[in-house]
């Protein structure tokens, strides 16, 4: 579907280049910036309209773009000489048949990216924990090299800096499926391909599961030379793949299996490495400033990759005592007349609210609902009946969890519903005493009523900081 051709610089001068979606996560306005350096005659199109989109278009302002906004026309796709696809733009709609039917070549943000680095690239992808894993590896990394790049799904496009990036030089970019599914055209891999676990996710877009682990599986095509794939093997399937990839493993296990392997002792919280030949302890769960054992896992699954790009122990340490967690992922928002409030907004699957409640419960007022990615909930269902003794639904996917919880045999959380997120605090505020967590961690994206995840978060943070302040 996509571009194999990567042609010289110098190509995109003069050409007609329009930029489908502009996106909330940087990725559209990274490629206009990119092409807009090369002298792109440039048409940035996006179903939203200016006033959905003022912020991203204002990051752009004083560039020469021509805009098309709250609409797409055939024109500017069929008289174009390139057409750059958000990840988010569905593959099978009629536009992108169109273009392919006509001949107009289709590219990405990330193939331009894989395309035009010559530095060698660190990737991250997963179902759940991407965005800490690719945080903490960079942190890691950044011990020796403090200016190294983290970019990709996270939100920061690299590729304006992708000219800057030399040959002896790390990049660490998170992949999404969408991402990963558009890189099939390419030859190029990552030189280290970290994959943190599975589940169903973005059946909406994939449209099976198979599809979807077909996309995520891509990460781990050959590299041009030898290259690493870092693999959780307490995931079955991925158990299953590093059986079968060609790459050299790093695998994430309770027993090194590898030169490279990590071990991880849950019932201890220790987690060990080869060095110099012997098995030694790197860290352990008292070191981390982030809670639950996930992320104990997601810090050993870090260090194997960040091993692989040549890190040492004593960095690996440093770097796993200073890093205070990611924004919107079971952020503390401090403790309120007794009851403590978490951000976990970045928590668009069930997987991702079933760790949170496992590391919060059982005195928990969750905060869950948003618009749907085609999955189910039965699992959030059961472990909330264990983890919450409250539950606030709110969003379009509501009904569809009320439903799930109403069909356990056993006795579930009682449960309210709210219009939206500020009422759903209220709610929580009213029910909570001494001792409770107030958890917003709604296990669905955020488009029914926010742009993304961040400003969902940033809407709650604001929130409680109006009412307790």
């Amino acid at each position: 579907m996509f571009s194999e051709t990567i042609h010289p610089l110098q190509w995109y001068r003069d050409k007609k280049v329009t930029v489908v979606g502009l996106g909330a996560f940087g990725g559209g306005a990274g490629v206009t910036r990119f092409l807009h350096s090369l002298g792109a005659r440039l048409t940035v199109t996006d179903l939203k309209t200016a006033a959905e989109l003022e912020e991203q278009v204002a990051a752009l302002d004083g560039l020469d773009i021509r805009w098309v906004l709250g609409e797409h026309r055939e024109e500017d796709l069929l008289e174009a000489d390139l057409i750059v696809l958000n990840p988010a733009v569905p593959r099978d709609i009629p536009l992108v048949r169109m273009c392919l039917d006509a001949g107009v070549p289709l590219e990405t943000e990330m193939n331009l990216f894989f395309k035009y680095c010559r530095g060698k690239i660190c990737a991250i992808t997963g179902s759940n924990g991407k965005t800490t894993t690719a945080s903490l590896v960079a942190a890691m990394a950044r011990q020796r090299w403090p200016q190294l790049l983290l970019g990709g799904n996270i939100g920061h496009s690299l590729l304006p800096e992708v000219e800057s990036i030399r040959e002896d030089e790390w990049v660490v970019l998170e992949l999404s499926s969408f991402q990963l599914a558009d890189l099939a055209c390419l030859e190029r891999r990552p030189e280290i391909s970290l994959i943190t676990n599975l589940s169903e996710n973005h059946l909406d877009w994939h449209k099976t599961y198979e599809n979807y682990l077909a996309a995520k599986r891509e990460i781990l095509a050959p590299a041009p030379a030898a290259g690493l794939a870092v693999l959780n093997l307490f995931d079955p399937t991925l158990a299953d793949w590093a059986r079968e990839t060609p790459r050299k493993i790093a695998s994430i296990t309770s027993n090194i299996e590898d030169e490279l392997g990590i071990a991880v002792d849950h019932e201890s919280g220790r987690v060990s490495g080869l060095v110099d030949g012997e098995q030694k302890l790197l860290f352990c769960r008292e070191d981390l400033q982030i809670r639950g054992d996930f992320n104990l896992l997601n810090a050993a699954t870090a260090a194997a990759a960040a091993i692989g790009m040549g890190i040492n122990p004593v960095e690996l340490l440093a770097a796993v005592r200073s890093f205070t967690g990611v924004e919107h992922r079971l952020q503390s928002l401090g403790t309120h007349e007794g009851v403590e409030y978490f951000n976990d907004s970045i928590a668009t699957t069930q997987e991702s609210t079933i760790v949170a409640l496992e590391s919060l419960g059982p005195d928990v007022i969750l905060i869950c609902g948003g618009s749907s990615k085609g999955c189910g909930f039965s699992r959030l269902a059961e472990v909330a009946a264990d983890k919450a003794r409250h539950m606030i639904l709110t969003g379009e996917t509501a009904t569809e969890i009320e439903t799930a919880l109403l069909e356990l045999k056993e006795n579930g959380p009682a449960l309210t519903h709210a219009p939206d997120l500020a009422a759903a605090l209220e709610e929580a505020i009213r029910l909570a005493k001494p001792g409770d967590r107030v958890l917003l961690s709604p296990a669905c994206p955020s488009y029914d009523q926010f742009r993304n995840f961040e400003e969902r978060g940033k809407t709650f943070c604001e929130l409680i900081s109006r009412r307790f302040n």
